[in-house]
């Protein structure tokens, strides 16, 4: 189980920390990534972590000033924005991949959170 938090209000250039609290999986076994969707929009990925190698991978319009992590023993990833513009707003998701057979290529999704960004 994944349960994401930490979305809200925030006006253009502010900063958000989402957190992925995982249960039932150590994160530290697991390609693990943050999605969005913005209505109307397909759902897309922001970010990528992976187990083994370490490799991190950015969508292009979050180059910068997004940083994803995560801390193995609270089992939590994290999706820090900074210099957040209106066209971030959406809600966003995280997810784990175990065997990839799942919507995206991942298999566990989190609830989701609401992400806006507007003076």
């Amino acid at each position: 189980q994944l349960q994401a938090s930490g979305g809200g209000l925030v006006q253009p250039g502010g900063s958000l920390r989402l957190s992925c609290v995982a249960s039932g999986f150590p994160l530290s076994y697991y390609r693990v990534a943050w999605f969005r969707q913005a209505p109307g929009k397909e759902r897309e990925g922001v970010s990528c972590s992976g187990s083994s190698d370490g490799s991190i991978v950015y969508t292009d319009s979050v180059k910068g000033r997004f940083t994803i992590s995560r801390d193995n023993v609270r089992n939590t990833l994290y999706l820090r924005m900074n210099s957040l513009k209106p066209e971030d707003t959406a809600v966003y998701y995280c997810a784990l991949r175990t065997l990839g057979l799942g919507r995206l290529g991942y298999d566990y999704w989190g609830q989701g959170t609401q992400v806006t960004v507007s003076s």
